[in-house]
């Protein structure tokens, strides 16, 4: 249980933890740190450590944020590495222009109108241009296998 409140006062934040929280978050809170911490109850309510993600030849360790394709390591930026991971949570299901800002960016921080093709582009560069691909008019998706040909 995670308990997301705007009481931040030390003995409320004691109190919540002695009744069963699991963890405590004070707002306003990052939503990238949010995401965080609810993937860190998940896993340790199922007894696993985190793991790494695998796609095609792609490895994305999310706690050493690092990616490695065909066994070699691939340089991202943060924003790259954001957006490869939202991908690979989501293999084989598209994700909509909205869907990946939500992943990208914090509530009421400006996006540029074409900073998801511009991140969407430099992992093309970097991965090969077959891993992410368009669905017209509907968005991106990262397909866990090629397809055949």
């Amino acid at each position: 249980m995670l308990v997301l409140t705007a009481r931040d006062a030390v003995p409320d934040r004691i109190r919540g933890l002695n009744v069963g929280a699991d963890d405590y978050v004070v707002k306003p809170v990052d939503l990238h740190e949010l995401a965080a911490r609810l993937r860190a109850l998940i896993r340790r309510a199922h007894g696993q450590p985190q793991e790494c993600l695998a796609v095609q030849d792609v490895v994305l360790d999310p706690a050493a944020r690092s990616v490695r394709q065909a066994g070699e390591p691939v340089a991202l930026s943060t924003r790259e590495f954001d957006l490869l991971h939202a991908f690979m949570l989501n293999a084989d299901r598209v994700l909509s222009r909205e869907q990946i800002e939500q992943h990208l960016y914090s509530w009421g921080q400006e996006v540029e109108s074409n900073a998801v093709e511009v991140h969407i582009h430099n992992l093309r560069r970097k991965l090969g241009a077959a891993l992410i691909q368009t669905v017209r008019g509907v968005g991106y998706i990262l397909l866990r296998d090629l397809p055949k040909s």
